[in-house]
Order: structure tokens, then C-alpha cells, then sequence
């Protein structure tokens, strides 16, 4: 059982917004109204007379550097200096009594700009990179080509040439817990931070510089998260509640409502794409020419290698000879845009998907057997000349897929099935059902020679006359399970019951980030090294009391036992009022960067392959979707904890189905014009259909216990099957995720 299960059923756990200490003041941000303006002047005097408030503050106000970032690009201020960048950007924060009082003193901070013409279609950036500059350093972040063979040698040689454009909307992670905090001022000068963070370490590195602090003076602890699927990589409130509990003396709880929620993290990069693909007659793929423009928005955040997951991954996982990719990633004055569950590869596998739908369609193919032609497998080499030495058995999954029985026909008398549902919008007429198929190929763990590592320590005791294992690491828990996987890990390893998994914080080492789908990975293998040490030295300490070789004894149930069989001792005894404790490092294999003319390189660690089959019921008249069944089929290396993993695979495909049919921060003109749950639609458990899962174990021997992360490929596949079946109803062939109604319905009978 989940330790934090009972807790978050019964509606008992603390999340950060729920954090609370006597004498504490609130703070609130001011944040600029335009996507691009000059700051001409700020006046916080009205903000500042008014009663119980303790503080306003401005850049000038920072008491160190000025500037952070992600992935150590520091071009973010902490507060807008001389300008503002994109709307919702920070300018000012206000500390006061009561959150209203805060509120209400925003409102009298006066400020002066000069409105100027936003800087938003990233295609013009890339045509015109140093006269459309959102950044001094020019409009493209980073272009990463990848260039195999020749293309247009095979272009000439090709018999089915296909093409299309692609585009992808900004999706919203929409974790349900909104970015809070407590920032406490501590004796040594310094601040403790209570936070919901996906990367304590990091948050940690750009924290203490703006602080103009030591990374010793930042104490930080990991609060409940509710959610967070990247969102929460970047900093959010972190410094600013920093700032004003310095500035105060006090401390300073900071809790975004959902509007400002919108505004204050980063979203999913929208895509637009252009995909060419070339192939003999008989669908066998002989080149891909393709273009792929991520809009960053104002800052870099995690662009540089989202841009690279998608130059990459740009593909899939199907063999080409001759490709030619260029990835960009440019800045904008759009909504900074970072780290979302699939990261840079969802928006890339809906085009090549939808790619190899119209593949299979010129070639007479069944969508099936055009991707089960082209599959890669062990021994296959990836855009980038990786070679795929761990399993990849994607063309027995594509079988697998295809052989799962199909969900039962449209009962028009259950209204509940219908497109609509009871609103009674139909009652069958009009309604066409569609089939579609989509693959997904993820790396897992970070990329491109970052050297990714995790810590854990682990200390063996006698509690209460049993044996206690604590396990310690910086790992934050957002949801996804990881304190279980840990318990597990220790209990298999130690062969005790009793296992306290502590409160992730910045005094043990760096765990990495909760993203990548790296954590049951890179924080699992810590954990299993250090657990590995103790058991040795327990091992060594039975030996010695026990007249035994260490390498005949073993542990199994809270027992000491002879390999030969046979319990020798309790490790209760064994141990006495010995405490064993152990700190260990996990480093996966080495990477490499992409090469930045060739796109070559060995850049993953371990990729992860998911197909989806979706099935759908369209109404075409009134262009209402709803998805029937989705089945999938995933390698997970291992299984460590099922119901977790179908939890990470269910999950997954929820988020894959809502870029599908409903989710998009719709933006004009820099301006996000649905900053709430009322207009940013979500799936609920109404919109969720049934899920058959099919879950094959093909150990990784490079990982931990041969597992492959699980967490992100759902997301990829999900989306392209589900518009595939949509198309396959319809007969539309819809370019642009998500789909609208518009986009589906057909001309009225009469008009047919």
C-alpha cells in the first residue's frame, strides 16, 4: 500500500498550500498585463502606506543576482528589469498581514509601460532571427540538425512521396495542487523553504545566488506536491518568498490561485511541423525530410533540450536510411514554454504518426502493417546513429495490438455511450466509430552527456526490538509512487519488514530531478547500491559474531540464513545496538551531445517504446467525439509495483487523450485568453474509457533490476491513435491537435 494513499483518499494530507506557521504574512506578486512592454516607471509608495502591509519589493530589491534559469541558462529575472517579456511576467511582490491585504496593496502599486508589438509567430523568428529578437542573444534558441544519407538522392528513387503540416497546441500540465510555499528565516541568516518542487537541488542552485546566500544558508524541504508533470522544474515562488522573508524577518507563505497558476509555470512548447516521407511501393520507408518549430516563449527554461528530444526522436522508432531533421527551438513573447510529461517527443510523434497513417493509405496498407514493415529492433540504429542494444520489439507489440479484441458495437439505447452522453445531443444518428493506431518512442533518464546521478542513504537500527531500515534521498515524490519503489527496493534488499522512507531535503545528496521517467531508475538504483553496502556490513558484522565466512550467509525475512539453507540468527540479534548506515551514488551509462551539424551521437540512456489502439465514436453532424476504448501495449523492462506502473500507463493516455480532443491555452496575440478550469478543459473520469493493457517484461541489462521507465510513452502514442480513429471515422484529415468539433463535423445531410 501507498503510505501517502490514506492520507490524499481521506483528504488528511498536506500538500504546500496547506502549510501554516503562527505569525506568518502572505505574499502575493504583481505581474505585468502585456506579453511585451517597456517598464518607464514603478511606484510602490500607495502599495506601501497602506495598513499591514510589510513590504514591496522590486529588482532593485533583489539582494543578489538578478537573473536564474534551468539547465543554468540564467536569462530570467526574478523581477522584470526595464521590461517585461511576456504576460504574467513577475514586476513587483508585496508582503502583508493577510492574503486580501496583499492583494488589494498589488493593486495600488502604480506602474508605467510602453506598450510594444509582441514578437509571436516563431516561424517568422526563424526567417528573421536577429531583426525579431526577444532575447539579445537572437530569436533561435537552438537548432539542432540531424543529417543521414542523402535525401535527395532518395527522393528521386522514391515511388510514394507523402507530405504534410503538422501543428501542435501549448498543453497545460494542470496539476490540480497550484505552486505554494513557506520561506522561515533561519538563525544562521539564511531561509528554510517548505516546496513543491520536482528537483530540490537545482531549485537549490538558483535559489541561493539571487538570495545573495550560500547554498548552506538555503534549507530546503520537500512539500506536498499535488501534481506536476514538469510544471514544477522550473522556479515558481521560490525566491520571491525568499526575498520578502529576508526582507521582513518573517516568515512568508505564497499560494497561487488557479488563474495565476496559469502564468506562473511553464507549459508545453507548441509545434508547428512540416513532414515529407518517401518509400518504395511496398511502404518500406526510404527517407524523411522534416522541420520541426517549438515556440519557447520569453526565456529558455528547458528548450535547448526539448529541442533536442525532438530533433532526436523526430522520427520514431522506424528505420529510415536517409533523414534530414532540423529542430528549433525559438524564443517568442508567447508563454514560456519547458518541461511537460514527454518532453519535446510528444510533439514530434504525433506528426510522424499521422505521417505514417497517410504512408499506409498511398501504399494500400493497413496502418498496422506499414509501421510493422518499417520497425525498428535490437540492433537498429535510431536517427542519430544510436544503436538500440536493449530489446525493442515493436513489430510483436504492433501484433500484440492488433490481435486485442475489440470493444462491443455502439448501443444507441445506452445514452451514456453516445457521443454527447445524456444530454441526449443523438440517439445514434449521425454517429460513425473509427480505429487507430499509434507508436511512441521516449528516452528515458537525461540526455546528451549530462552527467545524471542520484544519492540515497540508507541506515539499518534496532527500533522497538526490530530491525529498521531509513532511507533517505532528495527524490521528490509528486505522485508517481516513488516512496513505495523505495520501501520495496529496501525491503528486498535488507530482508526486513519495517522500512521510513524520510523527508526528502537538500542534506543528503542530489537525487536528480522527479522527470524523465528517470526516478525508479536513477533514485532505484541509489537506493539499491546503498542498501547493497548495508546489507554487506550487516553481513560482515554476522560473520564476525557468528564464527561464519560472510560469503556463505545471506538475509531473507528479518533473518540471518546460511546459503545452504537455514536461518542462523534474527538480524534484531545480529545487529544489537549497532547502527549500520551507508550513502551511495548511481551515475547511469555516459552520453553524449548531439553533434550540431550532424545530429549524431549515442545522446540516450534507455529508450521506451508504448503502442496505443484507440476506438471512437464520432457524431459527424454535431463533431462530438467520444473515445470508447484505448488499448496498449508497453515494455516496461520490469514490473517493480503493478498497480503503480497501470496507474503511470493510465495516467498517461489521459493526458495523451486531452491534447487529443480538448486541451489548448488558447493565445492571441501574446495574450492567453483561458486562464481557468472553467475554459482550459481537462478529462475527467467521464471522459476516460476503458483501458486494456498488455505488459511485456523485456529486462534492460544496463538498469536496475532490468526496468525501463514507464511513465511518459503512454503520453506519446495516445494522442496520434486517438486522432488517427477520429480520421478513420470521418474521413478529415486533421493536421492540428487538439481536434474540435469543427474541426470533425461533416456538411449537414442536405448539403451532402
Amino acid at each position: 500500500m501507498r503510505p501517502d494513499g490514506t492520507l490524499k483518499v481521506t483528504g488528511e494530507f498536506a500538500y504546500a498550500s496547506d502549510l501554516w506557521i503562527d505569525g506568518m504574512l502572505w505574499g502575493a506578486t504583481l505581474r505585468s498585463p502585456h506579453p511585451r512592454a517597456r517598464i518607464l516607471s514603478v511606484d510602490v509608495g500607495p502599495a506601501l502606506a497602506m495598513p499591514g502591509v510589510r513590504a514591496v519589493l522590486t529588482h532593485e530589491d533583489v539582494p543578489g543576482r538578478k537573473m536564474f534559469g534551468i539547465d543554468r541558462t540564467e536569462d530570467q529575472p526574478v523581477l522584470a528589469i526595464g521590461q517585461v517579456r511576456h504576460q504574467g511576467e513577475p514586476v513587483a511582490l508585496v508582503a502583508a498581514d493577510h492574503p486580501e491585504t496583499a492583494r488589494r496593496a498589488l493593486e495600488r502599486i502604480a506602474v508605467a509601460y510602453e506598450v510594444l508589438e509582441p514578437i509571436t509567430d516563431p516561424r517568422a523568428v526563424i526567417a528573421d532571427p536577429e531583426g525579431l529578437k526577444v532575447q539579445d542573444r537572437g530569436g533561435i534558441t537552438r537548432h539542432q540538425p540531424v543529417r543521414v544519407g542523402d535525401v535527395d538522392a532518395a527522393r528521386a528513387a522514391a515511388e510514394v512521396v507523402v507530405a504534410s503540416e503538422y501543428e501542435v497546441g501549448i498543453q497545460d500540465q494542470a496539476f490540480l495542487g497550484p505552486e505554494s510555499g513557506l520561506a522561515i528565516p533561519s538563525e544562521d541568516g539564511g531561509v528554510d523553504l517548505y516546496v513543491s518542487t520536482q528537483w530540490i537541488h537545482n531549485d537549490l542552485r538558483q535559489i541561493a545566488p539571487c538570495l545573495g546566500l550560500s547554498e548552506d544558508q538555503v534549507h530546503m524541504t520537500l512539500a506536498g506536491v499535488g501534481g506536476a508533470f514538469g510544471g514544477r522544474e522550473d522556479l515558481s515562488m521560490q525566491i520571491h518568498a525568499g526575498m520578502l522573508a529576508l526582507r521582513t524577518g518573517r516568515p512568508v507563505k505564497m499560494s497561487y490561485n488557479r488563474y495565476e497558476s496559469f502564468f506562473g509555470h511553464v507549459h508545453r512548447h507548441p509545434a508547428l511541423m512540416r513532414y515529407e516521407y518517401g518509400a518504395a511501393a511496398d511502404g518500406r520507408l526510404l527517407y524523411a525530410d522534416v522541420e520541426i518549430v517549438l515556440d519557447g516563449g520569453a526565456y529558455t527554461s528547458s528548450t535547448l533540450n526539448v529541442t533536442g528530444n525532438a530533433a532526436s526522436l523526430g522520427v520514431g522508432p522506424y528505420e529510415i536510411p536517409n533523414i534530414r531533421i532540423d529542430a528549433y527551438g525559438v524564443y517568442t513573447n508567447n508563454p514560456p514554454c519547458g518541461a511537460m510529461r514527454g518532453f519535446g517527443a510528444v510533439q514530434a510523434c504525433f506528426a510522424y504518426e499521422s505521417m505514417m497513417d497517410k504512408l499506409a493509405a498511398a501504399c494500400g496498407l493497413s496502418p498496422v502493417e506499414v509501421r510493422r514493415r518499417n520497425a525498428v529492433s535490437q540492433g537498429s540504429r535510431l536517427a542519430t546513429g544510436q544503436v538500440i542494444e536493449s530489446p525493442a520489439p515493436l513489430a510483436e507489440m504492433l501484433t500484440r495490438l492488433e490481435a486485442v479484441p475489440m470493444p462491443p458495437p455502439l448501443d444507441p439505447s445506452d445514452l451514456r455511450s453516445l457521443p454527447g452522453g445524456v444530454s441526449q445531443t443523438t440517439h445514434g444518428e449521425g454517429v460513425v466509430r473509427g480505429v487507430g493506431y499509434g507508436v511512441g518512442l521516449k528516452n528515458i533518464c537525461f540526455s546528451e552527456g549530462f552527467d545524471d546521478l542520484s544519492t540515497a542513504r540508507v541506515r539499518l537500527e534496532v527500533i522497538g526490538g526490530e530491525p529498521t531500515a531509513l532511507v533517505h534521498t532528495a527524490a521528490a515524490e509528486v505522485g508517481q509512487g516513488l516512496v513505495t519503489v523505495q520501501a520495496q527496493i529496501a525491503r528486498t534488499e535488507l530482508g526486513v519488514q519495517r522500512v521510513t522512507i524520510a523527508p526528502a531535503d537538500d542534506q543528503v545528496g542530489d537525487a536528480g530531478s522527479s522527470s524523465a521517467s528517470r526516478q525508479s531508475y536513477m533514485s532505484g538504483g541509489a537506493v539499491k547500491r546503498a542498501c547493497e553496502a548495508v546489507r554487506d556490513g550487516l553481513l560482515a558484522l554476522a560473520a564476525r559474531r557468528l564464527g561464519r565466512p560472510a560469503g556463505d550467509l545471506g538475509v531473507a525475512g528479518g533473518k540471518i540464513v546460511s546459503r545452504a539453507g537455514g536461518v542462523l540468527s534474527s538480524i534484531e540479534d545480529v545487529l544489537g545496538d549497532e547502527v549500520i548506515e551507508e550513502t551511495r551514488e548511481f551515475h547511469h551509462r555516459p552520453t553524449v551531445p548531439m553533434d550540431p551539424v550532424t545530429g549524431q551521437g549515442d545522446s540516450h540512456t534507455q529508450l521506451a517504446l508504448c503502442v496505443h489502439r484507440a476506438v471512437v465514436d464520432v457524431d459527424v453532424d454535431l463533431g462530438l467525439v467520444k473515445v470508447v476504448e484505448m488499448a496498449a501495449v508497453q515494455d516496461v523492462g520490469r514490473i517493480l509495483n503493478r498497480l503503480s506502473l497501470e496507474g503511470q500507463i493510465h495516467g498517461g493516455s489521459a493526458q495523451g487523450l486531452g491534447l487529443a480532443v480538448m486541451e489548448e491555452i488558447v493565445v492571441s496575440g501574446g495574450l492567453v485568453r483561458n486562464p481557468s478550469f472553467t475554459d482550459y478543459l481537462i478529462p475527467t473520469i467521464l471522459d476516460m474509457p476503458p483501458m486494456r493493457l498488455d505488459i511485456l517484461e523485456n529486462p534492460d541489462p544496463d538498469a536496475p533490476y532490468g526496468l525501463r521507465g514507464a511513465g511518459e510513452p503512454p503520453t506519446l502514442s495516445s494522442t496520434p491513435a486517438i486522432v488517427a480513429a477520429i480520421r478513420d471515422a470521418t474521413g478529415r484529415a486533421l493536421t492540428r491537435v487538439p481536434v474540435r468539433p469543427e474541426h470533425v463535423s461533416l456538411p449537414s445531410p442536405a448539403a451532402r
